[in-house]
């Protein structure tokens, strides 16, 4: 039995390993005024960074003399009052996608739609939209995507103004952006180990048993 249950431990510390593949990109290590195009590596996964446009910097989340909502420490400010998109690449397939951001909107009733489009090597997977709620000045949302066919590349595009119009630009910052990696082949066979582990535990118990 004790055999058993440490077995059946060490499967589950094995199958949580394959799966923890979550990482948070928070800036914070990123010198201020670092400018893109931009290279981060967290844990083992690099995201580089560019843009369209005139581009972004990384800036303090308190520049504007403010916060907005769920943003601290550094983040990605733009470098000017138009338009540009944020085009991120990794160097590992990704399942999921999600980064905060705020738009530059002064107590508007509606908010911009934002969208974010995935792609692998270059091929389209897929998009999705969202919109900042309750809107307001600067208001914060988080911006997502999954698939499980896998990307490695995303643009975040400010994607149409608000509705009801207002005092607006088509500028956004962002912060916070968390991703998860497709497990690589080895998590597979660790998982797969694992689970045969306890699986011939369980029948030479049975054996026992009888």
């Amino acid at each position: 039995m004790k055999k058993l249950t440490t077995a059946i431990i060490t499967c589950i510390v094995l199958c949580s390993s394959a799966e923890a593949g979550a990482v948070l990109f928070d800036f914070d290590n990123v010198p201020q005024y670092s400018p893109f195009p931009l290279d981060l590596t967290v844990d083992g996964i690099t995201a580089h960074f560019s843009a369209t446009g005139q581009g972004f910097s990384i800036q303090s989340a308190s520049v504007l003399g403010f916060t907005p909502v769920g943003f601290s420490g550094n983040s990605i400010y733009p470098n000017s009052v138009f338009a540009a998109d944020l085009l991120v690449g990794f160097s590992q397939t990704l399942t999921d996608f999600s980064i905060l951001y705020a738009p530059e909107e002064y107590a508007t009733d509606s908010s911009a739609r934002m969208r974010v489009t995935a792609y692998m090597n270059g091929i389209l997977v897929g998009t999705n939209t969202t919109t900042a709620d309750p809107p307001g000045t600067w208001p914060s949302a988080a911006l997502s995507f999954s698939s499980a066919q896998g990307f490695n590349s995303v643009v975040v595009h400010y994607d149409a103004p608000p509705p009801t119009g207002g005092d607006y630009g088509p500028i956004f910052m962002a912060d916070n952006m968390t991703v998860t990696t497709v497990p690589e082949p080895k998590d597979y066979a660790l998982m797969l180990a694992g689970l045969v582990l306890v699986g011939a535990m369980t029948r030479l118990r049975k054996q026992a048993e009888t």
